[in-house]
Order: structure tokens, then C-alpha cells, then sequence
């Protein structure tokens, strides 16, 4: 979008200001940015996912890396989300025609990474609409092993004396989740997924029907624990998704887009730490009713957690049916926040790179995201459909992020000038970021990104899910998928430098200019803007 300067006093030295312009859409209040990042960066995942690597990482001792990698690496990166997207008013892709153009790929990447998550996370907010309506019955269908899906290793252990769990035992919430909601046991795994199941296909078009009328109009309507923090962190916080640049690009030039930051950044990891001790709770009940460890009952991570374990506590409670549906509500909700900032990620990065034929045709452009969704998520709703989610969260998503996440710190901070990013946010903010974020944003965050990914590739844990261990051509073809989102930075570099004039040996023989301190990063980006 096109940028009006204009010097703005800000004390001594004048400091150019970038007029945000007329024709942008813009919040209609603060509150409505803020509670729409906090709704972003809180989701499910601060439900099921940090219960579950907190206790598999030794408990309370997790807490400390988490906290570390929080205060040095995410939230760092938070901050600079916010600012880059306030200060450039634009989305993921143009944005680095003012940063560094040469990189301007991380932003098709973070569009296809943000697309393959609408292909599976959508689907998970459709088993908790299941759930919702489920839940709708005087006596909960998950109390008991009554029903026609039950088997018989239903083991109803709740309220009873002298029940004897086995390897084999499985409780009513598990049942109910995988041979009812999923009906996962008629698929074999991937190689036979089986048929798409209706009842899932219903909730998820009543979803992506809540979402289109919800974004048409605009924003106006080291060890494995170090790693596993890193990963929980960017995950949850979210840099890198390009969902902050995007909403924060509609915020006021002059928005306190620190503090916004900082508040985010507690209330996403305040909120982990209830629904640790919440989960903890619960599994420890279970165990001990069970008579068995809480590692076997938290035997299976992920969305399973959130479908089993919580379900299953809550039909145990006085007003089982009133808590359950309030709980299911509460979980469409976060979903959706997040699916909401998703897309919108894409849909402001695409509308701002192609503004002369998308700007004045939103609706249709949203419409077609939308049924592109959909689509990318029926191989999700099938009976193997579980399976399908497991392989895109774990390498449509986290094989990809972390390398995305790092190379656009290092961009930011090396190529575009540490310097020049301290001079933008004081152009906003009047003040000039203190010397813990700038070490943060220069080397303590992209050293521990480049831990991570260098760690998690030497270091690959075996996939499964349930008792089926995913086959090695399904992790090639989760590389594959991985790979497909990722390729477009290299390829992008390889179009710009063959395209812009002048012959590589010119520019690998460039002087440097010492009074000026042009390096050979910065000449590169001069000649490829």
C-alpha cells in the first residue's frame, strides 16, 4: 500500500511518520485487535498440547525451559510480528518489498503452511461441534459402555468398586471418541482410510459457513525438552504464521503494539498453566481410579486429550450435561479464533500483492478460499481421517514453522538492519526498543530456532497414534508436504537473482563502502528492490 510521510516531533529530531491511508481497512476499536490476537494465540492447543508435553517432559521441571524459551524466543518475535505489521501496513507477502525482497518467498511459504493448517485444524473444531451436539441427552453417550459401539474391553471404572483395568480396558470416553465420532477402527491406517463420514462432512460445512459470513467484510466486522518448548511456544504465541502481521496491519500507526505484545504473551501462557493443573487434576483421578500410572492414561498426546480425558471427567460431574455442552461451546470458540486469524493471514497477504484485481472483489476471493478449504479437508473427515490430521500438524506445520520463523528473524535483524527496526518502532512508539530485545531479536532468538529444527531433524521421534505406528512412505510423503511449503523461499531467490539485472560475478564482486557500511547483505538488498 502506498506510504504518506510526514515529520511528526517527537521531541528534539523530527520523526518520520507513515500516515496510515484512507483506503485500508482499520479496527473500529482497540479492544476488538487485541481480543482478536489474544483469540489467536490462545487456542486449542493451550488446552491439549501443553498438558501433554509438560507432563511428558518431567512435569514441573518443563516449566523452566518453557519460561526461557518464552521470555527469549517467542515473545521476542511476538513483539516483532506486531511492530513489523503495524509499521508496513501490509501482509505477509508485500511486506518484504520493504524489508528485504529477496526473501520474499517466506511469505507464499507462510500462505501455504497457514493453508495446510485450515485442512486439519477446522476439522478438529468439527468433532467438538459432534461433541456439542452429543451432548445435547439427559445422560451423556460416553458414560457407558451400553452402547452399539461399545465392545467388549469397555471398562466403566467410575463410580464402581473393585474394577479391574488391563492393558486391553478401554473407557467409555475412549470408545465414544474412536469408534463413534472417528470410527476409526473400520480404517487400517492410511493406506485405507475408508469413506467420508456425513455427520463429520455437516459439521464441518456448518464451520466454514460461520467463517466465510465471519471474514467477507474485513477486520471491520537443545534436549528434546528444549526443543519441545520451542515448539509449544511458537505454536501457541504463533510468529510466523503471518496471522500478526496481517492483524496488526490495520492498527494505528502510533498503536502501543509492545504492551500488546507483553499482555498476549501472559494471558496465552497464564492460560497454559490453568490447563496444566486442570489436566494434571483429572489424570491424576484417573489414574488412581484406574489403579494404574498417570503415564498410562495420558498414553495418547494430542487432540485425543482434549476428546478423551476432559469427557470423560466431565460426565462424572454433578450437571454432567450443562458442563458438557459449556465445555464444547467454550472449545468451538477457541477454534474458531484461531481459524478466524488463519485465514485472514492469507486472505490480507493475497489481497494486498494482487490489490488491483482483488481489492473491490473480497467476497468472492474469501468465498473461493473457503470452498479451497473445505475441500483440502475431506480426506481429514473420513474414518481414517485421524490419521490424516496427525500427518499435516506434525509436518504440514512443524516441520516447516520454525525454519519459516528463523529465517524471517534473520531477515528482519540482519538484512533490514537491527538499526533500521529500532528507528521503525520509535517512529510508532516515540522510544527506541531497550538492548534485551534487540540481543533477543539478533542472536538469542534465531540460535535457539536453529537448535530446534538442527535437533529435531537429527533427532526424529517415530510417529503413531493410538496403537498404529505411521509406515515410512506415509513420512515421506509427510516430507513431501513439508518440503511444498518451505521450497518456495529458495525458489523465490533463484527468480529474483536471475531476473534482476546485472550478472552474478557483478554482484559477488561488489566493494564495500566503509563510511556507509554497505556489506555485501545490504547490496544485495538495494539491487533486488
Amino acid at each position: 500500500m502506498p506510504h504518506q510521510e510526514q515529520p511528526i516531533a517527537r521531541g528534539p529530531v523530527p520523526v518520520p511518520v507513515i500516515i496510515q491511508t484512507d483506503s485500508r481497512d482499520k479496527w473500529s476499536k482497540k479492544i476488538d485487535f487485541l481480543l482478536s490476537v489474544i483469540g489467536f494465540a490462545v487456542d486449542l492447543g493451550n488446552v491439549w498440547r501443553f498438558p501433554y508435553i509438560c507432563y511428558q517432559n518431567g512435569g514441573g521441571a518443563f516449566l523452566i525451559p518453557y519460561v526461557l524459551m518464552a521470555v527469549f524466543g517467542g515473545v521476542p518475535l511476538f513483539y516483532m510480528e506486531l511492530a513489523l505489521g503495524q509499521f508496513h501496513r501490509t501482509g505477509a507477502i508485500s511486506i518484504w518489498k520493504h524489508i528485504c525482497p529477496i526473501f520474499k518467498g517466506i511469505g507464499f511459504a507462510i500462505c501455504v503452511i497457514a493453508l495446510y493448517v485450515s485442512f486439519y485444524y477446522n476439522t478438529i473444531i468439527a468433532w467438538a461441534l459432534f461433541y456439542f451436539y452429543s451432548s445435547f441427552s439427559s445422560t451423556l453417550p460416553w458414560t457407558s459402555c451400553d452402547n452399539a459401539w461399545n465392545t467388549e474391553n469397555c471398562t466403566n471404572y467410575f463410580g464402581k468398586d473393585n474394577v479391574t483395568w488391563t492393558n486391553y480396558s478401554r473407557s467409555p470416553a475412549e470408545e465414544f471418541y474412536t469408534r463413534n465420532v472417528l470410527e476409526l477402527h473400520e480404517s487400517s491406517g492410511l493406506g485405507n482410510v475408508g469413506v467420508i463420514r456425513w455427520q463429520l462432512m455437516l459439521c464441518l460445512f456448518l464451520i466454514f459457513t460461520i467463517v466465510y459470513f465471519s471474514l467477507w467484510k474485513g477486520v471491520k466486522t537443545s534436549g528434546k525438552v528444549w526443543v519441545d518448548a520451542a515448539a509449544q511456544i511458537f505454536f501457541s504465541l504463533g510468529p510466523g504464521f503471518g496471522v500478526l502481521l496481517a492483524l496488526s496491519s490495520y492498527n494505528p500507526f502510533t498503536n502501543n503494539c509492545y504492551r500488546d505484545a507483553i499482555v498476549t504473551s501472559l494471558v496465552n501462557c497464564l492460560t497454559s498453566f490453568v490447563s496444566g493443573f486442570v489436566i494434571f487434576t483429572v489424570l491424576g483421578y484417573m489414574a488412581e481410579q484406574r489403579h494404574v500410572s498417570v503415564e498410562d492414561v495420558a498414553k495418547n498426546k494430542g487432540p485425543s486429550l482434549l476428546f478423551i480425558t476432559y469427557p470423560e471427567a466431565i460426565a462424572n460431574m454433578m450437571g454432567s450435561t450443562f458442563f458438557a455442552i459449556i465445555f464444547f461451546v467454550m472449545m468451538i470458540t477457541l477454534g474458531l479464533d484461531s481459524t478466524f486469524g488463519g485465514l485472514e493471514a492469507i486472505i490480507t497477504a493475497v489481497m494486498d500483492e494482487y490489490p488491483d484485481v482483488l481489492t473491490h472483489r473480497r467476497e468472492l476471493f474469501v468465498l473461493g478460499l473457503v470452498v479451497v478449504c473445505f475441500l483440502g479437508s475431506l480426506s481429514t473427515l473420513t474414518k481414517g481421517g485421524a490419521y490424516v490430521v496427525k500427518l499435516l500438524e506434525e509436518f504440514g506445520v512443524g516441520s516447516s514453522i520454525i525454519a519459516v520463523v528463523f529465517l524471517e528473524a534473520t531477515a528482519v535483524s540482519w538484512f533490514y538492519g537491527i538499526n533500521r527496526f529500532s528507528n521503525d518502532i520509535k517512529a510508532m512508539l516515540g522510544y527506541t526498543p531497550g538492548l534485551f530485545w534487540k540481543v533477543c531479536w539478533v542472536a538469542i532468538s534465531p540460535a535457539f530456532l536453529a537448535v530446534s529444527k538442527y535437533d529435531s531433524l537429527l533427532n526424529p521421534s517415530p510417529l503413531t497414534l493410538f496403537d498404529y505406528r505411521f509406515p515410512d512412505w506415509s513420512i515421506t510423503v509427510g516430507y513431501i508436504i513439508g518440503i511444498s511449503s518451505f521450497m518456495w523461499i529458495p525458489i523465490y531467490m533463484v527468480y529474483k537473482l536471475v531476473w534482476t539485472p546485472g550478472s552474478l560475478k557483478q554482484v559477488s564482486h561488489v566493494t564495500v563502502d566503509a563510511p556507509k557500511s554497505r556489506s555485501l547483505l545490504t547490496f544485495i538488498q538495494n539491487t533486488l528492490v
